[in-house]
């Protein structure tokens, strides 16, 4: 049994307290957080689970496995490290740091100390994203030309981050997932349209060194809210649009059919349009299925699929398209 303590029972702490009390090989032994009414909302939900508002009396329980970070980005850092010098294990919500050189310190004192950091980039473990990588693993989309996400919503506006940190970071995790490449320059420009707050409009332009190239629009001011992947391949592609309840998932046996002349500079288009499928998509949380991972990790020793290492680039990605936005959409190239 892997006994947890929560640090933040905010917005996402009590999805995660209630997958962590949910799953069979977990308990969660103490919730921390600064605000009264939270801690009495969890106390009333889980009586078994010890509240406080001092998150010392989590990291310093020796009967606390693993600590699980909720809170703003800003305070990820500190937090992991007090966990990981006192021998815990450590889940930490995305962005994992809020710089490079801090996410850098975190997974050398946890290779220092044999411990698993996970970081929570929870679409790489919908079944959705799940099933787009198995079709590319076995070739069944071709070769991939372009990845479009439109991530908009009216609001949340958040106080720590900006747009990028918030939204197109699930991006950037699931371009590293799905296609395991680096991309080799970024772009990006952003506008903040309230007084005192972080941009919240951002597009993101992330280059690779073969034909395949990602955009993101990212948006907390939008009329309407848009979750929706385009990912376009040379023989089949794809829609995942994650608010649609009963088909997530479609794929369009659509695409371009290039017929090369004699005269090798003069080649004819035509277009294909076949069927469309929306497979079955398995309906299991996917915040379950990353505890159930994280609890395998932390027995075996395996690195998780969204490890330390693999959120600490996201981190880069995501500080390298700050600059870029201050630098007015200048591309920079990633090393």
């Amino acid at each position: 049994m892997l006994n947890a303590g929560v640090i933040g029972y905010g917005y996402w702490g009590p999805n995660l307290v209630r997958n962590f009390m949910d799953c069979e090989h977990t308990s969660v032994k103490k919730v921390s957080d600064l605000d009264p009414a939270r801690l009495t909302l969890c106390k009333t939900r889980y009586p078994s689970i010890q509240t406080t508002n001092d998150y010392r009396e989590i990291i310093n329980d020796s009967e606390i496995d693993a600590v699980v970070i909720a809170t703003p980005v800003a305070s990820h850092y500190p937090l992991a490290l007090e966990a990981l010098k006192a021998g815990k294990h450590v889940w930490v919500e995305k962005p994992f740091t809020s710089t490079v050189e801090q996410g850098e310190i975190l997974l050398n004192e946890a290779e220092k100390r044999g411990l698993t950091i996970i970081v929570d980039h929870t679409f790489i473990y919908t079944g959705a994203v799940q099933k787009i990588k198995s079709l590319l693993d076995e070739k069944q989309l071709g070769n991939v030309y372009y990845y479009d996400s439109v991530r908009i919503n009216l609001g949340l506006f958040q106080h720590d981050v900006d747009v990028l940190w918030d939204l197109a970071v699930h991006d950037f995790a699931i371009l590293h997932y799905l296609f395991g490449k680096k991309p080799a320059a970024i772009s990006a420009i952003g506008k903040s349209h309230v007084a005192g707050r972080p941009e919240n409009t951002a597009f993101v332009s992330l280059m690779y060194d073969d034909n395949f190239i990602a955009h993101i629009n990212a948006n907390w001011l939008s009329p309407v809210k848009v979750r929706q992947i385009l990912i376009g391949c040379d023989r089949k592609m794809v829609v995942f649009n994650d608010l649609d309840q009963t088909e997530k998932l479609k794929i369009y046996d659509s695409g371009v059919v290039l017929n090369t002349k004699d005269n090798i500079n003069e080649t004819l288009l035509g277009y294909r349009t076949g069927d469309m499928l929306a497979p079955k998509i398995p309906t299991t949380e996917a915040l379950k299925d990353e505890v159930y991972h994280f609890v395998h990790c932390v027995e075996t020793g395996e690195a998780p699929l969204t490890s330390g290492a693999m959120g600490l680039e996201m981190v880069r990605l995501l500080c390298l398209a700050s600059k870029s936005i201050k630098q007015r959409g200048a591309p920079l190239e990633i090393k």
